[in-house]
């Protein structure tokens, strides 16, 4: 059961403040919070709450919806874009008051979920981090500090008496969820005691045959690289999907909660989740994000799908197996180290490989082992502080590292084969690995890597 005590404190020390409200109806009884952050959203936002909305009843009862509709000022943002999140602040005014709704979306033609979600029991909020004065600021102004300010507040809808877990769900404005998203969720969180979990995802394809092949290369980049953390045995496995994570209350403030950068918010955030408690994963629903290209922000879905669309670089390629080879032997050395000095794990380092030695000396190993075993009172002690240093960031350091000095990238067919030997698995179509197969073939191994579990 969360502390209020330790709420109060984080909310007093490290939340956003008082600059940004809720919008909302009465407010108790909630166990769940749904976070959406939203820019010029109009025309996805309805159709992702009305998915929610299909939710059973007595779920969405204890479930409030927090949409953060958000842009920078007028001097960093698109009048379009501004003009869009009034549009939808204005439609979701009225979907939380239960008037006019008619009348919200008397300007948005072919709108027919808002009357879907106005005529269900979904508990919704928002939060105007649009209009003049309430703006994001230039330097945080991104999807980092809407996710903190919708989870911020949240905190402060749960009743911290009741001794049910406390869940904040972490959704994007074009997301759809299944009709059992809230129950399988909860449902998971009450059988284990994790501090995080990711949903399974299959992002949705689009009728276009280039923009299909877009989204199914990324996604098998994706789930590639975890299963590659996988076989190399780290803790840092999992996938770092915004519309995908979900936490609860107390694990948020034991990392002083979301971070405010621009991208890959999500991906710095469970990396630190790792570290206080267990992620696990959730594969009784699924989440779909959309395959959207973007150029809001400068890595993830939507920059990957726009640069595979506009023949940019060659997409068709994986980091070699051989690199998680490195990985794999060196925490394998980790996990017995015992007391051994810093230059004898460098002597061990340079064996497995000298691209390894090289780039532990760039991040101070020599200093920084030492310091870990003389702060470690036990093995176990030992091996938990090495993997929080040794994170998910700086194992992918070190895989970029290795990649630009001597291990290239190979083509994306011919790394999955090998990999899934390694694994002892076999990709489900005999494809030459020194080719590109047919759009409809990569979506079958596709398939195929999304049902692995």
């Amino acid at each position: 059961m969360e502390s209020n005590r330790v709420i109060k404190k984080y909310l007093k020390n490290y939340s956003v403040g008082d600059r940004w409200s809720l919008v909302s109806p009465a407010t108790g009884g909630v166990d769940n919070v749904v976070v959406i952050p939203a820019l010029a959203e109009s025309e996805h936002l309805f159709e992702a709450l009305a998915a929610l909305s299909r939710n059973p009843e007595e779920e969405l009862k204890r479930t409030m919806v927090i949409c953060v509709v958000n842009n920078r000022d007028a001097g960093h943002a698109s009048p379009e874009d501004i003009a869009d999140n009034q549009k939808t602040l204005k439609i979701l005014r009225s979907l939380i008051h239960k008037k006019n709704i008619k009348d919200g979306i008397s300007d948005s033609a072919g709108h027919r979920f808002p009357e879907e979600i106005g005529k269900s029991p979904l508990r919704l909020a928002c939060v105007d981090a649009s209009s003049p004065g309430r703006e994001l600021p230039e330097r945080f102004g991104g999807v980092g500090l809407a996710r903190k300010i919708g989870c911020d507040l949240a905190l402060t809808l749960f009743d911290y008496d009741c001794d049910r877990t406390k869940l904040i769900f972490s959704l994007d404005a074009d997301t759809l969820v299944e009709e059992n998203y809230l129950y399988a969720v909860r449902d998971c969180f009450e059988g284990e005691t994790c501090v995080a979990s990711v949903i399974s995802f299959a992002h949705r394809y689009t009728e276009g045959s280039k923009e299909r092949a877009a989204i199914i290369c990324y996604e098998i980049f994706l789930r590639y690289y975890v299963m590659c953390l996988e076989y190399a045995g780290s803790g840092y496995a999992f996938h770092s999907i915004g519309s995908t994570m979900v936490f609860t209350a107390g694990g948020y403030v034991s990392v002083r909660g979301m971070n405010r950068r621009k991208a890959g918010e999500d991906f710095y955030f469970l990396n630190k989740m790792a570290k206080v408690g267990t992620i696990g994963k959730i594969d009784t629903t699924v989440v779909y994000p959309s395959a959207r290209a973007s150029e809001r922000v400068p890595f993830g879905t939507g920059k990957r799908v726009g640069r595979f669309l506009n023949g940019e670089d060659e997409e068709y390629l994986l980091y070699d197996p051989a690199v998680f080879e490195v990985v794999k032997a060196w925490l394998f050395c980790m996990s017995s180290a015992g007391e051994k000095g810093a230059e004898e794990m460098l002597c061990q380092a340079k064996e497995i490989h000298s691209g390894l030695e090289v780039f532990l000396e760039t991040q101070n190993f020599r200093e920084v082992w030492p310091r870990l075993v003389e702060n470690s009172g036990s093995a176990d002690r030992l091996r938990k502080n090495f993997n929080d240093w040794f994170d998910g960031f700086k194992t992918l350091k070190l895989i970029n590292y290795l990649t630009r000095n001597g291990m290239p990238p190979v083509n994306m067919f011919q790394a999955l084969k090998m990999l899934m030997e390694a694994m002892g698995e076999e990709i489900p179509l005999n494809v030459d690995a020194r080719e590109i197969p047919s759009v409809q073939d990569q979506e079958k191994i596709l398939d195929y890597l999304r049902n692995r579990g």
